[in-house]
């Protein structure tokens, strides 16, 4: 209930003031936490007991948030997945995470209601089927058929209820689930990551301390609420400071700059695109209201790009560091260096050593990131934290170190420096893209021999990926067949936005 909770700490103290703004529409704290109320009885209605996982496939609206604080007060917990998610990312999540409900939006997450279920779900009248699964066995998928299928009153959004056996809700509340976020592993699978009521509320002080947040801040959020930092940000670093929160799911630089400057938003968290992109806008004058955090995920703004953004909004954005699995990591606080992404936030120990030895290197020096705090997620669900004495990437050693899968340095003022990864996944806007998974994308296609991706960063377009593909036989084929063949198979983020035909690697 650790999020219901800030909730109705907020709607106590600041009753009428606005929680929660979308376009011309805003909810009081006191109205927000009446239709918590509202959804959370509806979910308890449809079955939804403490301990179950329920699937929110929504973008950055209202009913997310509003969805994800009602299943915080029953202690059940949102599983927040990506609206474009390909069927075959949804079937391979669905067979690691058992879940108990899947909220879609209207005319969207067919893939996921053709994974969840083979049938029609059963008229009103009918008895539910019990929940089938394949046999088990070396790679079988779990196929769940919905118990029943319902419109969430009020909405347009469908509710569907699965069969599962009851998850155990831990007697000590520091360790129940609040949420469970999906990133991907070295192979591009989906890869679910379990936070605790202890890892949220790390995570929201560390942010709140660093980014000094108070009630009287407004934070608009642009990066979707499905991705991790957008959660951390948005549902914990907000909600456990009482800040108003403007939605926005659409991503253009000149709509988001002149929210800023008429709603006087305080807090921005984005990526570098977005604030490329809004350095480049005609020239403005600079904003007036202070403070202002502009937080640019992976890394800031430089040279010319940098001045250039300072001069029209008085400020420089704050570079920072963060996964999934660890939270918020680091934070360049005064936007000085964008080539780094700041010193760690008090609480959190980084260490650089050799990627094959694991003895700490010296400052300056390239090796494996490590990070403790206690934000960092258990990993309880689909997988296995581990401990060793030489952990491997994505798991714990002895001391409790995480081992993140990135290659950086430490300067000699302490600030963290990223220089890749250790495997082939790569971020891209912050989310994680496996190259090797998109090349087999490709060279599944039946006339495509070998194929290698890699990710461009285009002056105007910004970071994206592309390929280079050598046919078979030197068939010919059209491009385009080929992005729409990665397109079908996978999410967009991941889709090459330019196929390059050559005669060899």
């Amino acid at each position: 209930m650790l999020l219901y909770g800030w909730l109705q700490k907020a709607a106590k103290a600041r009753g009428g003031t606005k929680s929660l703004i979308y376009r011309d529409t805003y909810l009081s704290w006191r109205g927000l936490a009446h239709r918590v109320d509202r959804r959370a009885d509806e979910f308890a209605a449809a079955g939804v007991r403490p301990g179950d996982l329920v699937g929110l496939m929504l973008g950055n609206v209202p009913d997310f948030i509003i969805l994800s604080l009602a299943l915080s007060r029953l202690k059940a917990a949102p599983l927040p997945l990506d609206p474009t998610a390909s069927s075959r990312e949804l079937e391979m999540l669905m067979a690691k995470v058992p879940l108990r409900g899947l909220i879609t939006r209207p005319r969207g997450g067919e893939g996921a209601q053709a994974t969840a279920s083979s049938t029609q779900a059963p008229a009103p009248s009918a008895p539910a089927p019990a929940p089938t699964a394949t046999p088990a066995g070396k790679g079988s998928r779990r196929r769940a058929v919905p118990e029943s299928r319902r419109r969430l009153q009020g909405t347009l959004l469908s509710c569907s209820i699965f069969g599962v056996d009851a998850r155990p809700v831990p007697k000590k509340a520091e360790d129940q689930t609040c949420a469970v976020l999906v990133t991907a592993d070295s192979a591009g699978d989906p890869k679910p990551v379990e936070r605790t009521a202890a890892n949220l509320l790390a995570e929201a002080q560390h942010l709140a301390q660093a980014l000094e947040l108070t009630e009287e801040d407004r934070a608009l959020l642009t990066v979707p609420l499905f991705h991790s930092f957008g959660f951390d940000v948005g549902m914990a670093a907000c909600f456990f400071a009482g800040a108003t929160i403007y939605l926005e799911d659409e991503i253009a630089a000149n709509r988001i700059a002149k929210l800023v400057r008429d709603q006087k938003i305080t807090l921005l968290p984005g990526t570098l695109t977005l604030f490329a992109e809004m350095g480049r806008l005609p020239a403005s004058r600079p904003l007036s209201h202070k403070p202002i955090r502009f937080v640019s995920l992976g890394g800031g703004l430089t040279g010319a790009a940098l001045e250039s953004f300072r001069e029209k909004y008085g400020v420089r954005p704050m570079s920072c560091f963060h996964t999934t699995e660890t939270g918020t990591v680091s934070l360049d606080a005064r936007g000085q260096n964008g080539d780094s992404v700041g010193k760690s936030l008090e609480g959190v120990e980084l260490r650089v050593a050799d990627p094959k030895t694991d003895k700490p290197l010296a400052a300056g020096k390239l090796g494996a990131l490590w990070v403790k705090s206690d934000a960092i997620s258990p990993l309880k669900l689909g997988t296995s934290p581990g401990s060793s004495k030489s952990a491997p990437s994505g798991t714990r050693d002895a001391a409790g170190y995480f081992r993140t899968g990135d290659l950086a340095s430490l300067d000699r003022s302490g600030r963290l420096v990223l220089a890749g990864r250790e495997d082939d996944l790569v971020r891209l806007d912050g989310k994680r893209v496996a190259l090797g998974e998109v090349e087999g994308c490709i060279e599944a296609f039946p006339k495509v021999s070998a194929a290698q991706a890699q990710v461009i960063t285009d002056p105007l377009g910004g970071p994206m990926v592309v390929a280079r593909v050598v046919m078979k036989d030197k068939m010919s084929v059209d491009p385009e067949a080929i992005i729409d063949h990665c397109a079908r198979n996978l999410a967009p983020y991941k889709v090459p936005r330019r196929i390059e035909i050559c005669d060899a690697l």
